[in-house]
């Protein structure tokens, strides 16, 4: 029997089993939440040779999404997956470029999108103060042999 005068022995190990239940719950959170970080309107981009648009270091890049039905979206705002009014394009570009000046603007449509559609998406554009846009597309690996 001990007494109360003599000391314990110290134990020299570290237990890891709560670590790796930590580690295991934290994996699972982030498998999880991935898939719904990943935000945008799906379309089918066109494909195009050009070179890419710089980076503006602390500027993300506002984006206007036309979908192949025709409807706009920005990434700008709380609903950035549902549609968007032509005039609320417009009040929040033009809040984003008073802020925010360097601000790229950038156009992606989907490819079978009829190009008024486009030219309509960059005239709002126009509208909320953007000088210039840029267009989205896919890199294009090889050029298209016409037939």
């Amino acid at each position: 029997m001990a007494t109360p005068l003599q000391k314990r022995k110290l134990m020299g190990e570290i237990n890891v089993v709560p670590y790796i239940d930590v580690m295991l719950v934290l994996l699972i959170i982030f498998m999880v939440t991935a898939p719904l970080l990943t935000q945008g309107i799906k379309v089918e981009l066109p494909k195009a040779g050009a070179e890419a648009i710089p980076d503006v270091p602390n500027h993300p890049p506002l984006i206007v999404s036309v979908d192949s039905s025709g409807n706009l979206f920005i990434n700008v705002g709380d609903d950035e997956d549902k549609p968007a009014a032509a005039d609320d394009i417009v009040k929040r570009v033009r809040a984003v470029l008073n802020q925010r000046p360097q601000t790229p603007v950038l156009v992606k449509a989907d490819r079978s999108v009829p190009y008024g559609n486009v030219v309509g998406a960059m005239v709002l554009l126009q509208r909320g103060g953007a000088d210039s846009v840029g267009f989205v597309t896919d890199p294009l690996e090889t050029y298209p042999i016409p037939e």
